[in-house]
């Protein structure tokens, strides 16, 4: 066991730019290190990188530790990436080894990542063989929408009666980088964006845990449902649409549009 975590260590940092061509299709033996591949799709996963990695630390004994943990943050925002897009198919049972090989990285990286995952109940495990993603169907979406709803709502009607307009216009930025990201159907950025202005509303409040566990709702939540084949760029533009629409009513401390649009974006189960 300490042999093979020694060889594990000295692999090279998973840069941005060794994230390319480590992220290339590899081909994997059916078995690998005890965990059976034979149910996963035969179809190549392929995983973009987060759009900013962390940058990787120097080469040094005493970093050994926190070079692996970027390895494993990595890894987890590019596992992340491929449950947004659809890339990790709901049902489907996926080996750590296997996706490992597929990465560039050893399997150990993956499996913390995985583990963090079934935490989120992305992901579940199954013994001796992986991790299956999880099938997600339209109710527990509109379950997490209602909560997400129960907790942002009532905050949001209180920051647009009391957060001056200049504050909101700082927020205009966020907004429309969703409106970019739903322009080029790009699932992945759109997620991303959606949360950070969402973070970036709920914040006003001051409430670290609020945005925390708010956050933690609308992550669940962006994971694809098991009939979830693509969202399409108009969906994705319409849900943006609120996000600036949202914001030029708090701008105008609009009161009453501010709890309509709130009430509609979480209704249709929006970002």
């Amino acid at each position: 066991m300490e042999q093979g975590r020694a060889r594990e260590d000295v692999r090279p940092p998973c840069t941005p730019a060794a994230y390319g061509d480590a992220l290339r299709v590899v081909r994997v033996p059916e078995q690998a290190r005890g965990e059976h591949t034979h149910s996963e799709p035969p179809a190549p996963l392929t995983v973009r990188p987060p759009a900013r990695p962390p940058a990787a630390p120097p080469v040094a004994p005493a970093a050994r530790a926190v070079q692996r943990h970027s390895v494993r943050g990595q890894i987890l925002d590019a596992l992340r990436t491929a449950l947004v897009d659809g890339e990790l198919v709901p049902g489907q049972v996926y080996s750590a080894p296997a996706l490992g090989a597929r990465f560039g990285v050893s399997a150990t990286p993956v499996r913390e990542a995985m583990q963090q995952l079934a935490i989120e109940g992305a992901v579940e495990v199954v013994p001796n063989r992986g991790f299956r993603v999880s099938e997600r169907g339209p109710r527990e979406l509109a379950e997490l929408a209602e909560v997400r709803a129960l907790i942002e709502v009532p905050v949001m009607l209180r920051l647009a009666r009391t957060v001056p307009a200049g504050r909101w216009s700082a927020l205009r930025p966020l907004a429309e980088a969703t409106v970019a990201a739903a322009a080029v159907g790009d699932r992945a950025s759109y997620a991303e964006t959606d949360r950070a202005f969402h973070r970036a509303v709920l914040a006003l409040s001051g409430n670290e845990q609020l945005v925390a566990v708010a956050d933690d709702l609308h992550r669940r939540s962006q994971w694809p449902p098991v009939s979830h084949s693509a969202t399409h760029r108009a969906e994705l533009l319409a849900d943006a649409a609120e996000h600036t629409a949202l914001l030029d009513a708090l701008i105008a401390q609009d009161v009453a549009v501010v709890q309509s649009l709130v009430r509609e974006h979480f209704a249709g189960a929006g970002g």
